[in-house]
């Protein structure tokens, strides 16, 4: 009898499709995810307001926080402003905050791209900044504005490893290319959490953790943008199985 395989939430954002609300998460997510962490997949809909993150949760044996058109509203990290960069999806923000509480407090892992990695910092109390676009002493984090999808998914930087940490040792080297597109990122990082990964500029790229013994790993780059033609990407969703499995990520 073959053993079933382990069971990855992966959450889902409210978007307006042809003037109707729906709950989606673009394919490319699940599709890289289910196949190299060799998944079975629920998506969990941003709905806080009709089910609660701690029924879900036990279900479960980690869950996926991907990237998305939407930004963070501040308030979820202490600014009151008026004129912060849209998109916004409150549902959403409300719905992976209860759920990271909720996975972790069970010792199940979670993972995050993106969006996801902006969630998990801003959850362990740290905060975002918004002026990447505009700061000069920054690289290009993200494509031209007015490129088009497939050259905004086409624009490319390094990432440095940080020594001993689960990336580094998951490469077994100090430095990979990385797809990005983000207008924002780290600013105070939250209480906890370990620096995988910076860009050229001190940009924290990536983050770890490991709270009541489970993981927590989240990258800002996008692996599952065409991981079938890239194994470095399928690394980072190679981790996620493991980690869905109760493995350790990193030797000691």
């Amino acid at each position: 009898m073959i053993a079933p395989r382990p069971v990855l939430g992966i959450i889902c954002c409210n978007r307006d499709i042809n003037g109707q609300p729906a709950q989606s998460v673009m394919t490319r997510y699940i599709l890289s995810s289910l196949t190299y962490a060799d998944a079975a997949g629920l998506l969990i809909p941003a709905m806080p307001d009709l089910f609660s993150a701690r029924e879900v949760a036990p279900r479960l044996d980690g869950i996926l926080l991907t990237g998305t058109p939407s930004n963070l509203d501040p308030k979820r990290y202490g600014e009151l402003v008026e004129d912060a960069p849209g998109p916004f999806d409150p549902q959403r923000d409300e719905m992976t905050a209860r759920l990271i509480d909720a996975m972790l407090e069970l010792s199940k892992p979670v993972f995050g791209i993106c969006r996801g990695f902006q969630e998990l910092n801003v959850a362990f109390g740290g905060t975002l900044r918004r002026d990447m676009a505009d700061s000069p002493a920054l690289l290009a984090h993200h494509a031209p504005r007015e490129a088009d999808f497939a050259a905004m998914f086409d624009h490319v930087h390094p990432v440095i490893l940080e020594k001993g940490g689960v990336l580094r040792q998951a490469y077994g080297r100090n430095q990979i290319d990385t797809v990005s597109v983000h207008f924002q990122g780290v600013d105070k990082l939250g209480a906890g959490l370990k620096v995988e990964a910076l860009a050229p500029d001190g940009v924290v790229e990536a983050v770890s953790a490991e709270v009541n013994g489970a993981p927590v790993l989240a990258v800002q780059w996008h692996p599952e943008w065409k991981a079938h033609e890239n194994p470095e990407s399928q690394v980072f969703f190679k981790l996620l199985g493991r980690a869905l499995r109760g493995e350790k990520l990193a030797s000691p």
